[in-house]
């Protein structure tokens, strides 16, 4: 079978990829989806108190904006369900090949096209787009004696809904996005909580609200008014972006991020444990109201030892503690500079992404890769964001996508690829300005990739990256020939 355009993933950058094709008349495409449903990381991450840590108005397509939100800030199962409702809306539905995984993309030099091997039969395609995500490979550690353990573990990506957590003692595993999030949930109802802290993160409020009935009617009756709330709510998180470019802005910051956490900690001692002692941004910084006071409650304990090993109903620290758990949950973080997809498309010469990045991913704008005819990387490396909405950039690679989509049929070329030089400026220039990051400032991150390289994030401003991204630019990529 054959289709102009292959799309892997169902998530906000498939979907989105899907959506605007269809907006531009284009109906020669496939999705691949894995799972039987898609939503990709709002379909997966479903964990008690799961919920986005970007502004709702900023966190949703521009062209499908949404009057319903209940809250400032969305939780998991509505963001699933307004994706389940733009596939619908925009007629893409159809379009989605659920339960079929890609198992290899290799690029045709003499057909000039992509073979692609799923688990529901193969296709060729004239375009790639690669749209999984970097929240969809979970990261669990290999701890000693995990296999005796006889309770119920599991990742915060796949939560068991089956396990019970009232009345038990769980273990939580992990002090990033997920953890500040599920620890206050399941607090409630747990005998005890015991979180397993490596390193404290940088807090900071969230203050969320509730949206009121007059501001849906509002948005519901005047769709301008909600697009104007977009724009400075966007704004306002945007210009957030000059205290990560600007380390010694970060200090202001930092000093709020200290008194929340005295105003909320009265305990000097757990005070301690929960204080950085890394400059706040360094690694993402997180936004809770409920994190810290549900850390000083009766049945929550902070451990800062590192975990020696597992057994059947308890997690021992190098002190010898043996702390009792019936639930162990991973909130343990992702593969993302080491994407599994990356093993599996292989470009002219044979290689796998993988192979060409050797631990280190690069690409040009983050979006198309030198040797990788016709591939296009939706949040590819150095396009996530420390500051805004990650959907903003999806949305400018969609709009570098279509375009380069008419560049290429109004010029009759069948493919193209950056060159190799294009590309090296580029990442070249993102080295350079990533260096006076507070990004840059020394702590161990999940934005840096095995080479000792930040190849996750962007350093800059999204208005920037979308300006630059209006536009194919034919003078970076070369022409493939057979």
């Amino acid at each position: 079978m054959h289709t102009r355009i292959a799309i892997i993933g169902a998530g906000f950058g498939g979907l989105g990829a899907a959506i605007r094709l269809k907006q531009r008349g284009r109906d020669d495409f496939v999705v691949f989806e894995r799972a039987g449903e898609l939503g990709g990381t709002w379909r997966d991450n479903s964990y008690p108190g799961c919920a986005c840590d970007v502004p709702s108005q900023v966190y949703s397509y521009s062209f499908a904006l949404n009057p319903e939100w209940t809250s400032t800030y969305s939780p998991q199962a509505e963001i699933w369900a307004y994706l389940e409702r733009c596939a619908d809306r925009f007629g893409v539905r159809p379009k989605i090949r659920f339960g079929t995984d890609v198992l290899s993309a290799d690029w045709d030099p003499t057909e000039r096209r992509w073979q692609i091997v799923t688990s529901q039969g193969t296709w060729t395609a004239d375009v790639l787009v690669a749209a999984g995500g970097p929240l969809n490979e979970p990261v669990v550690p290999k701890l000693p004696g995990m296999e005796t353990f006889r309770g119920e573990a599991f990742h915060s990506a796949r939560w068991n809904h089956d396990a019970r957590i009232q009345g038990r003692n769980v273990a939580v595993i992990g002090t990033g996005a997920s953890a500040v999030q599920i620890v206050p949930a399941i607090q409630l109802e747990a005998q005890r909580v015991t979180l397993f802290q490596r390193t404290p993160a940088w807090v900071m409020p969230r203050r969320e609200r509730p949206l009121r009935s007059w501001e849906h009617r509002l948005y519901k009756r005047i769709p301008g008014a909600q697009r104007a709330m977009r724009s400075l709510v966007y704004w306002q998180i945007e210009a957030t972006v000059l205290v990560f470019l600007r380390p010694a802005l970060m200090r202001l910051a930092q000093r709020a991020a200290l008194a929340n956490l005295r105003k909320a900690v009265p305990d000097p001692g757990l005070r301690a444990k929960l204080t950085p002692a890394y400059r706040m941004g360094c690694k993402r910084v997180l936004k809770s109201d409920d994190y810290y006071p549900a850390l000083t409650r009766a049945n929550v304990e902070v451990v800062t030892d590192a975990i020696a090993e597992v057994r059947p109903h308890a997690v021992v620290t190098r002190d010898g503690t043996e702390h009792p758990a019936d639930v162990i949950v991973f909130g343990t973080g992702f593969r993302v500079t080491d994407l599994p997809i990356a093993e599996r498309i292989r470009g002219r010469d044979r290689r796998s992404l993988a192979e060409h990045w050797q631990g280190s991913p690069q690409a040009f704008r983050g979006t198309t890769v030198a040797g990788f005819p016709n591939l296009f990387l939706l949040l590819g490396p150095n396009t996530g964001l420390g500051h805004n909405s990650v959907v903003l950039m999806i949305e400018a690679q969609l709009s570098y996508l279509l375009d380069a989509l008419d560049t290429l049929e109004r010029k009759g070329i069948r493919a193209v690829e950056p060159t190799p030089e294009a590309q090296a400026r580029f990442v070249a220039r993102v080295d350079r300005r990533m260096a006076g990051t507070v990004w840059a400032t020394g702590c161990h991150s999940w934005y840096i990739d095995a080479t000792g390289r930040n190849s996750t994030l962007y350093p800059g401003s999204t208005w920037g990256y979308r300006r630059r991204m209006r536009r194919f630019d034919p003078r970076s990529y070369r022409e493939v020939s057979a």
